[in-house]
C-alpha cells in the first residue's frame, strides 16, 4: 500500500497545549506543523500557507502510545469473560484456529477506530496476519509497531514457520512512514532457546525491536523454573538474548534481582493493569521499583479480550489507583507520572524518544484535542487538566486527532473510513468465531 502524501501545514490556535516537554509545561498558544513535524509550540504561529484549526476550548496533548495490544481481538470483546484461567484460554485458543487473514483485518479495523477516537496515535501490536493489521493501519491513518508472533515451530497455528512469516512480513514493511515491522516471541512457554537466539538475530539484522510476554503469571514463572531451573528473566539474561529494543509485556511476577537485570539490559515494560487484575493473575506489576531502577515503563491495554477496553485514559486511571492502594501511599505514580507512561515512556520504549510523546519543534505531529468544555474535564483549569487526563477523561471529550500532521479524526468522526462499515463488518466477521467458541 503506497503511503500517503505529505501532509499540509495546520496551525492549531489558541490550545491549553499540555506539551510534555522537559520542563512538563502547560501553556496557552499554537501548534504549527508541516510535513509532519511540529514547526513552532507557543503563542504567535505563523499562519501562511496553513490550515487554521481553531483551538479556542481544547486542550492539545501528545498522542498516547499503547505500548502492548494484540488488536485485530476486537471481534472477541466479551467472549471469555469471568472463567478461570484454563478455560479461559481454552476458549481462546478454540476460537483462534477458526480466525482467518479477513477476520483480522476486520477485528484490526474496529480496535484501531476505537484507538483513534480515544486518543491514541501510536500501538504496540503482538500478533500474525500482521499485514492486515498494518493495512488497517495504513487505511485509518495510525502509526503501528506491529510485531509478528514468533513461536516453536510444533506451538503454532500458523502456516509455515512462524520465523520465516516474520522475516517476510519485515521485508515487506520495512521504512514504511506509518508501520514500524518488528520481531515478537510469543513467550517462554511457547518459544525454546532456538527460537529466541533466532528471533534476536533477525531483529539484530534487520534493525527492527523485539516485542514479547514476560512473567504475566505466576504459573507461567514457577513452570518455567521447574523446567529450566530459572525465573524467565534470569534464564533470558543467561543464555544471552536481552538486550536494549526490547520490550517485554506485563513482566508482573519479578524478583528485585530481575528488575535490575531488566534495568542493566535497557530492556523496557509494557505495563498492562487492566487486563492482570481482570485475569485474577495475582500480584502487582513492580512499576515503581522498575522506575527507581531506571527501566523504561510505558502503558498498554493488551487485548479487549483481557481487558474489554483500547482506553488509554482507563488504563491511567487503573494503574494509579493500583499502585496507590497496593503502597498505602497516595503520592506515589502520580498524574503526571501516569501521563509520562502514556506518552513519554511509550516513546522511549519503542526509541522513539526523538519523534514521539511530546509537543515539542521537531517531534511529529501526532496530537489529539479533547473538548474542555466535556464534563470530564471540568474545571478547566491549567494547574488540574494533567489530573484531569489521568484520573477523570473521557474518551468521548477527544475530538481531533492528528497523526503525522494529518487530521485522522474530526468532530469525533473517523476521516479514513466510514465507522458504519468498519462496525459491519467486525460483527460479521464475529459471527462465525462467537460459533466457534467451546460450549
Amino acid at each position: 500500500m503506497p503511503p500517503s502524501p505529505p501532509s499540509p501545514p495546520t496551525v492549531v490556535t489558541d490550545a491549553l497545549l499540555v506539551t510534555q516537554d522537559a520542563g512538563r509545561r502547560v501553556v496557552r498558544g499554537d501548534l504549527r506543523f508541516e510535513g509532519g513535524r511540529i514547526t513552532h509550540v507557543g503563542p504567535g504561529a505563523p499562519r501562511e500557507g496553513a490550515e487554521v484549526v481553531d483551538g479556542r476550548g481544547t486542550v492539545a496533548v501528545p498522542g498516547f502510545i499503547n505500548a502492548h495490544a494484540h488488536v485485530a481481538n476486537a471481534l472477541l470483546r466479551g467472549i471469555a469473560d469471568d472463567l478461570p484461567f484454563p478455560k479461559f484460554l481454552e476458549t481462546v485458543f478454540a476460537v483462534d484456529a477458526h480466525r482467518t487473514e479477513a477476520d483480522v483485518e476486520a477485528g484490526a479495523r474496529a480496535g484501531v477506530a476505537e484507538m483513534l477516537l480515544g486518543g491514541t496515535t501510536s500501538f504496540l501490536d503482538l500478533f500474525y496476519f500482521e499485514d492486515a493489521v498494518a493495512r488497517a493501519s495504513v487505511g485509518l491513518g495510525m502509526r503501528g509497531f506491529l510485531g509478528w508472533a514468533v513461536l516453536d515451530p510444533d506451538k503454532t497455528t500458523q502456516t509455515g514457520v512462524p520465523l520465516d512469516n516474520a522475516r517476510a512480513f519485515v521485508g515487506r514493511w520495512k521504512g514504511h512512514p506509518l508501520v514500524t515491522p518488528l520481531v515478537a516471541p510469543q513467550g517462554v512457554y511457547a518459544c525454546g532457546r532456538e527460537t529466541w537466539l533466532a528471533a534476536k538475530e533477525l531483529a539484530e539484522r534487520t534493525g527492527t525491536l523485539l516485542h514479547y510476554h514476560l512473567s504475566e503469571t505466576r504459573g507461567e514463572v514457577h513452570e518455567h523454573e521447574r523446567a529450566t531451573g530459572l525465573r524467565p528473566a534470569a534464564w533470558l539474561e543467561s543464555i544471552g538474548f536481552l538486550g536494549p529494543g526490547q520490550v517485554a509485556a506485563h513482566a508482573v511476577w519479578l524478583t528485585g534481582a530481575e528488575i535490575g537485570t531488566l534495568a542493566r539490559h535497557a530492556v523496557a515494560v509494557a505495563h498492562c493493569p487492566s487486563s492482570n487484575l481482570k485475569l485474577a493473575s495475582g500480584g502487582v506489576a513492580p512499576v515503581v521499583e522498575l522506575r527507581a531502577a531506571g527501566a523504561t515503563v510505558a502503558l498498554g491495554t493488551d487485548s479487549v479480550v483481557t481487558n474489554n477496553s483500547l482506553s488509554m485514559f482507563r488504563e491511567m486511571h487503573v494503574a494509579g489507583l493500583v499502585q496507590k492502594n497496593q503502597r498505602w501511599d497516595p503520592a506515589v505514580l502520580t498524574a503526571q507520572e501516569l501521563l509520562d507512561l502514556a506518552t513519554l515512556g511509550g516513546a522511549r520504549a519503542l526509541g522513539r524518544a526523538d519523534d514521539l510523546g511530546s509537543l515539542e519543534v521537531g517531534k511529529r505531529a501526532d496530537v489529539f484535542l479533547a473538548r474542555l468544555d466535556h464534563p470530564s474535564l471540568v474545571p478547566a483549569r491549567p494547574d488540574a487538566v494533567v489530573s484531569h487526563l489521568a484520573y477523570s477523561a473521557s474518551e468521548e471529550a477527544v475530538d481531533t486527532v492528528f497523526v503525522d500532521g494529518r487530521a485522522v479524526v474530526r468532530g469525533r468522526r473517523l476521516l479514513g473510513g466510514d465507522w458504519s462499515r468498519i462496525r459491519t463488518e467486525a460483527e460479521a466477521a464475529a459471527e462465525s468465531l462467537w460459533a466457534s467458541r467451546p460450549r
